[in-house]
């Protein structure tokens, strides 16, 4: 039985080789495998500068250091999960609605299959349609949001309507997010209208600016997040214009004030538990970060991402797909039938 692994501590250099996310292998499959790792190189949704359609690339590039072995959790993802590089969506750069209708169709096998997508972007617009894909398997889901930006605002403009600073409060127009159960957090900057975060408030979000995170230790911060969206189906959603720009200078809507790439880890590591059945990582435009520091941090979060859906199954019992475990239990229950 074929059990996808990342393919590197067998005297391969980290360096060397095609450059897939954390070494695991580029294969479109969906037999025995617990999470894809997917690029959405997609950046038409944009309202200020373009370049996240390049994200997915630099992210995976920087993620060649990025190791298995989780020493917060002290784990080894391996161990409970079988993970590939499933690699880029179809995309069609300047048609946002074709887009969305194409990754939301080749999405929705991947949810059907029980894989956990986890999406590496491209613009933030491109939560909507992998929403769309989600809750075609779940149901309305809870979301667990960390950004800078509330990302619930109205385009005036019809042609405009699809944007990155829209896609939520479609999101829940569509009935794809219970918002009743779900929490942003991270919002701060100058806005141009003083009640933007009321809206989204008004809309059933519980909204924590920087400020109230930061009133908050982390362990306070991830109880009230699990009190929030107890064991429902939960989409975490990472905005990189979360953390600083000292952190993160390869954004394109930056907002000073923000967090630390280490308070960020530790605000993940203690959700440790949730029932994540989706992720997406945005908003990463590699040209405004020659040094690359922005793609190191999205990779390191994306893999926090991955240690929560393995600290999951250890909760659980649950071994990875395709392990000989899983095997000998499907044999033997073959058997009695």
């Amino acid at each position: 039985m074929y059990r996808p692994q990342i393919e590197v501590g067998t005297g391969k250099p980290q360096f060397a080789g095609i450059h897939t996310f954390m070494h695991l292998p580029h294969v479109q499959t969906l037999e025995h495998v617990d999470y894809a790792v997917i690029g959405v190189p997609f950046d038409t949704g944009v309202s200020y500068a373009v370049g996240a359609r390049f994200g997915p690339s630099a992210i995976r590039m920087m993620s060649q250091r990025v190791m298995p072995i989780s020493r917060s959790h002290k784990i080894n993802t391996s161990e409970y999960l079988s993970g590939i590089d499933y690699g880029d969506l179809k995309v069609y750069p300047g048609y946002i609605e074709q887009s969305y209708r194409i990754i939301e169709e080749q999405l929705t096998p991947i949810f059907k299959a029980g894989i956990v997508p986890i999406l590496l972007g491209g613009d933030h617009s491109i939560s909507l349609p992998h929403l769309r894909a989600a809750a075609k398997k779940h149901g309305p889901v809870c979301l667990v949001h960390f950004d800078s930006h509330s990302d619930t605002g109205r385009g005036q403009d019809p042609q405009r309507m699809w944007s990155h600073g829209a896609v939520f409060s479609y999101a829940v127009d569509e009935g794809l997010i219970d918002a009743e159960h779900s929490i942003q957090m991270g919002m701060r900057g100058s806005t141009y209208r003083a009640n933007s975060l009321d809206e989204a408030r008004a809309m059933g979000f519980e909204v924590l600016t920087t400020d109230d995170v930061k009133a908050l230790s982390a362990l306070e911060l991830c109880a009230k997040v699990k009190q929030k969206v107890g064991d429902r189906p939960v989409f975490l959603t990472f905005d990189i214009d979360f953390l600083d720009p000292a952190f993160a200078p390869g954004t394109g809507t930056p907002e000073v004030g923000g967090f630390t790439t280490y308070e960020a880890q530790r605000m993940l590591r203690g959700l440790a538990g949730i029932n994540f059945i989706g992720f997406d990582l945005v908003e990463v435009l590699p040209d405004r970060d020659s040094s690359g520091i922005t793609a190191l941090h999205a990779a390191n979060i994306a893999f926090e991402f991955v240690a929560l859906l393995a600290a999951r199954r250890r909760i659980e019992g649950i071994p990875a797909a395709g392990s000989p475990v899983l095997a000998s239990q499907s044999s033997q229950h073959n058997s009695k039938q």
